[in-house]
Order: C-alpha cells, then structure tokens, then sequence
C-alpha cells in the first residue's frame, strides 16, 4: 500500500515537473520573440505622446528592454499555463467538468487582454493628460525611459489582475469556496476595497477615480452574476445525483 502511494506521488511530481518545463519553453519562446521585436513594441507605446523621452543612464535601454520581453512573455505565456495546470488536473475531473473548465482558458487570456487595453486606453486618454496638464508650463519637463514605463506598467497591470474577477469567482463558486448570497453579503465591503484599488491607481482626481472605480465594480457585479449561474447548475447537478441515488436506493 506505502509503495503504491509513492509511486502515485511520484507519477504526478513528474507530470507535474513536464507541465512546468512545457510552461517554461513557452516562455522562453515568447521571451526571445519579445526580444527581437522590442522596438517595434516600444515604438507603439510612444508613437502619440507629446514629448521626447530621455535616458539618464545606460541601464535603462537595458531594463526595458528586459521589461518590455518580459511582459510579451507573460501575456503569451498566460493561456500555455492554464493549459497545462488544465492537463495536470485533468484526470482528476468528470467529462463535464473537463468541458466547463477547460472553456476558462480563452477567458482567462481575453480578460486578462481586455484588462491592458482597458489600462492603457485610461492611461493615455486620461491620466497622461490630466498630469501633463497639471504643469502648464510652471517647470522644464524631462521625462525618462524607466519612469515613463513603469508608471505606464503600474496603471495598466492592475487592471488586466483585476479584470481576471470573474473567472475566479466563477471557480472559487464551482469549488464551494464562495457563493453568490456570501458575494452580495460583502458587496459594500468589495465595493471600498475596489474604490481604493481605484484611487491608487489613478491621479488625485475624483472624476478619474470614478471612471476607474466605476468598471471594477461593474466587473464585480458580473462576477455575482456569473457565481448565480455556477451555483445554480451546482445545486441542479447535486439534486440530479441525490434523486438517481435514492432511486438506486429503492430498487434495491
């Protein structure tokens, strides 16, 4: 018995360690493509902004660079690994469980898509605007390669996390975790926590605030929504299970 369990632990550390280097290769890939094509992906970035770009030490051309790769390899890597957390677990589910799950993958990449394009619209159409504009002239303007992107980064990575909610209420639902009466409960409470996540990444503005506020909460209510659907078809498939159970039951 104590050799069988090892040897089924040992069967999924290797599965597992194949899942990871496939992950890896990938990333690897995404990285070097990243890589070649960084000026190009550079070049989108600063193509309508109203300044020059400065650099103040040659550490940074090499830190955006790396950035910049980095970023490619994440987001190309993003639907591999949950294809492969997906193999992994697999044998694990029922066929219509493998089906449900498996149609998170393109989800789970669209979202997170959806969450840069989002932030980065925000950010060039709003918050760039309204910072430059705060200036008006008052002081000399230097702007550099690092800081430019890493503000750029730190309004547009929240968002594509953020935006990936309600995928993860929709599992955390399938697995028992939360429900949708428990996510109207704290409604209120995820409603501050969101309008702080707001305020951090937006300027000091009560109108920017709200536009990034506004599609958070947005995305948490069709995360209540999405958990209702999830949790309804639990219960249907739970009552299904116990009705054909007690009919077992009485022929015999």
């Amino acid at each position: 018995m104590t050799q069988d369990i090892e040897m089924n632990v040992t069967d999924h550390l290797s599965e597992l360690r194949k899942r990871v280097i496939w992950t890896l290769v990938f990333f690897i890939a995404f990285f070097i493509a990243g890589f070649l094509y960084v000026e190009q992906i550079q070049a989108f970035f600063i193509k309508d902004l109203p300044f020059e770009l400065n650099m103040t030490s040659p550490g940074e051309i090499i830190w955006i660079i790396f950035t910049i790769a980095s970023l490619v390899a994440i987001i190309g890597t993003l639907p591999i690994l949950s294809l492969q957390l997906w193999l992994f677990i697999k044998p694990a589910l029922t066929p219509k469980e493998r089906r449900v799950s498996l149609s998170y993958i393109p989800a789970i990449f669209l979202l997170f898509l959806g969450g840069l394009t989002f932030g980065y619209v925000v950010f060039v159409q709003l918050i760039l605007p309204f910072l430059l504009s705060l200036n008006n002239g008052m002081f000399n303007e230097i702007y550099t390669v690092e800081r430019y992107f890493r503000f750029l980064f730190r309004v547009t990575i929240p968002f594509a996390v953020l935006f990936e909610i309600p995928i993860i209420i929709m599992f955390l639902t399938s697995l028992g975790i939360v429900n949708p009466v428990f996510l109207v409960k704290v409604r209120k409470y995820a409603y501050f926590i969101l309008i702080i996540i707001g305020t951090i990444i937006s300027p000091p503005d009560f109108i920017l605030q709200l536009v990034v506020a506004v599609p958070l909460i947005i995305l948490y209510e069709v995360s209540i929504i999405l958990s209702k659907v999830v949790y309804r078809k639990k219960l249907e498939n739970h009552r299904a299970f116990m009705e054909t159970d007690d009919e077992n039951d009485t022929s015999v």
